[in-house]
């Protein structure tokens, strides 16, 4: 299974939030820059993540982009369904149905690694994402 390039992102900016140190906040500016993304699409990310709890975003003097409790805790197999949407693997149906949609088995097996690859997932957080190596490393992207 390939994930979308958006929940690629999403979830790199989520590992990148979630090794800031308690009460520090980052802008949505110097995300995109320590993980070299375009602002569009971070802004974009934070947006949905903000949607999702994940992220808080305070506007003002002091303010910032910061990793909710929930954030923190929630699943990642979780983050990457509310990401990527329920859509099965392959699609039968559409402008041009496939022929063997009556009698197939190929759509039962990619519906069963899908939900296998979730499944790896489920048990797994953003804060079991960014312990080491991979905190200290975040930590080491450049912020601007």
């Amino acid at each position: 299974m390939r994930l979308t390039k958006f929940t690629d992102l999403a979830l790199r900016v989520t590992m990148r939030l979630a090794v800031t140190k308690p009460g520090a906040t980052l802008t949505t500016r110097q995300v995109a820059e320590a993980m070299e993304i375009p602002y569009t699409h971070t802004a974009k990310a934070i947006a949905r993540l903000q949607h999702l709890g994940v992220v808080e975003a305070r506007r003002g003097r002091g303010g910032g982009l910061g990793l909710t409790a929930f954030g923190r805790s929630a699943s990642l197999g979780w983050l990457v369904r509310e990401l990527e949407g329920e859509e099965e693997v392959v699609t039968c149906e559409g402008d041009t149905p496939c022929p063997l949609r009556a009698a197939c088995r190929l759509r039962g097996a990619l519906r069963g690694a899908q939900q296998a690859f979730y499944a790896a997932l489920d048990p797994l957080t953003v804060k079991d994402l960014v312990t080491p190596p991979t905190g200290p490393v975040l930590l080491g992207l450049s912020l601007r």
